[in-house]
């Protein structure tokens, strides 16, 4: 096992767990405004980081190579949707919508490593997915209006996934592509939130709401690059079961500190996906202990 990515793996699900708390800071300003300076404020802060680590040279190379650079343009697609997604949910108090899709992701992941990258599952890997698709109509059948945001983020984050480890290209560089790639569009409408009357963001607002959408640069940068740098070095179907920290640590967050209602459909939901998550964390560390 690759110790390296696995403490960089659980690294960036914990943060992602505990995010919506940072989201909910300036739950006032709108989504995409907190989207767009989420991209503005890491652009600067992965170029401080290549330089000190001589990555300048690589990140110059991917944006000169089309071959690259359209994976990146994907890639940079996929995350935007699920950024947005994601902190519309939270501040729109649908923690628990945008916890559940993080938990079909790791299960969804399995059916892409074993799609296209030609992973092999068990019997109890098949069923594990089984019951996440049963999860999926359960909600479909009783919460159809919030199944979008589940399904929404667990599609773009397990395709973001995907192409970040089929591309060519390092954590921190790849990283900062994407941002890079996203960066004229999103100053575009970071200056134009800036300029509309009674504007709460970053020119209209306090100090305190700047200072979270500045360090907002930070807290988007550091999860990816360490997501980046776990998905090049694990397993998929392994990164996946590691995955479930984040949204189990966003359920607790929704329940019990923004008290979000926990309907029964939705606990069926949960439950269904629980367990297909046992099902399959206890085959792979019987596939651990006999690979040791």
């Amino acid at each position: 096992m690759d110790h390296a990515g696995l403490a960089a793996a659980i690294g960036a699900y914990t943060i992602w767990g505990v995010m919506p708390i940072f989201f909910k800071q300036i739950a006032h300003v709108p989504a995409l405004e907190i989207v767009a300076h989420r991209v503005v404020w890491a652009v600067p802060l992965l170029i401080a980081i290549m330089a000190l680590r001589r990555q300048l040279l690589e990140y110059w190379t991917v944006l000169k190579n089309w071959q690259t650079l359209r994976w990146m343009l994907l890639s940079a697609a996929l995350i935007s949707v699920n950024w947005l997604v994601y902190v519309w949910a939270v501040n729109s108090d649908q923690i628990l919508a945008a916890s559940l899709g993080y938990y079909l992701n790791p299960l969804l992941n399995v059916a892409l490593g074993t799609l296209f990258l030609g992973e092999r599952l068990t019997q109890r890997q098949w069923a594990a997915v089984a019951l996440a698709a049963l999860a999926v109509a359960v909600l479909a059948a009783g919460a159809f209006s919030t199944l979008w945001i589940s399904m929404a983020l667990a599609l773009s984050f397990g395709l973001y996934g995907l192409v970040r480890k089929l591309a060519p290209v390092g954590a921190v560089p790849g990283l900062a592509v994407e941002t890079t790639v996203l960066l004229p569009l999103s100053m575009i409408a970071a200056f134009w939130f800036a300029f509309q009357t009674g504007s709460q963001g970053w020119v209209g607002g306090d100090m305190r709401t700047m200072f979270y959408l500045t360090v907002g640069g930070a807290v988007t940068a550091l999860p990816l690059a360490l997501f980046a740098m776990a998905a090049r070095r694990m397993d998929y179907s392994l990164l996946g079961f590691i995955q479930y920290i984040g949204p189990t640590l966003q359920f607790i967050v929704g329940v019990w500190l923004y008290r979000e209602e926990l309907s029964e459909v939705r606990l069926l939901a949960f439950a269904l996906i629980w367990a297909g998550l046992i099902l399959f964390s206890s085959e792979a560390v019987k596939a651990g202990r006999r690979a040791g």
